[in-house]
């Protein structure tokens, strides 16, 4: 962090270290929204979710004290969620099946038959359709409420593993060293997760605005 946000979050730490009820309402506000997002990711409904959530910020209450400083205060935060999230998944939900597992591993990150054949081993493959033209579209259109919606859901059908992942980079803005950390993965496997699951969103985005482009462009 820059000098400014270490010295915003220590005064933020001292008031809510010393009871300031208005700085922890406003945290609060600022971050469950987000917390809730990635709890969704590890435990089967939005009760439990929010069940979740609302113990880390007892536990963040109950454990300030014992804040070392050695994250940023918000890693610490989410840290504690993502644990509380864990223990609440794995007695609210049985653990995945071995294929689901595998299916985030080993599943291609674009279907196949978007290409041409090879015509032979290790030859170039390419589209059999070019992508939309994404540019083409008003700057206002691809922030509509329907598209976030598309996204959204997009995302809900993922692996979990690679909704946890893809909610903490693109949606949190974690980066990817404090992904590794809070869900205990592998630089390497966190990159796989990672690229699968925006190939499957970046493929729900272009069904959704493919009707839009040829329209903007016939």
């Amino acid at each position: 962090m820059v000098v400014e946000q270490v010295d915003e979050e220590r005064l933020l730490i001292r008031r809510l270290r010393s009871g300031d009820e208005l700085a922890f309402t406003e945290l609060v506000r600022r971050w469950t929204p987000a917390m809730l997002r990635l709890a969704v990711t590890h435990v089967p409904s939005r009760q439990v979710a929010e069940e979740v959530v609302q113990d880390t910020w007892l536990a963040v209450l109950t454990g300030l004290d014992r804040f070392e400083g050695r994250s940023s205060l918000r890693t610490w935060v989410f840290h504690i969620l993502v644990r509380t999230a864990w223990h609440a998944g794995k007695r609210e939900r049985r653990a995945l099946p071995f294929t689901e597992v595998w299916r985030e591993d080993h599943a291609p990150s674009v279907d196949p038959a978007r290409f041409h054949p090879a015509r032979t081993a290790g030859s170039a493959r390419g589209w059999i359709c070019p992508l939309p033209r994404w540019d083409l579209l008003p700057g206002e259109r691809l922030q509509a409420a329907d598209l976030r919606a598309v996204i959204d859901s997009a995302i809900a059908t993922l692996p979990r593993r690679q909704q946890q992942v893809i909610t903490a980079r693109d949606v949190l803005g974690c980066d990817a060293d404090e992904v590794c950390d809070l869900l205990a993965i592998t630089a390497n496997h966190q990159r796989v997760l990672l690229h699968r699951a925006r190939s499957t969103v970046r493929a729900a985005i272009e069904g959704h605005l493919a009707a839009e482009t040829e329209g903007t462009i016939s």
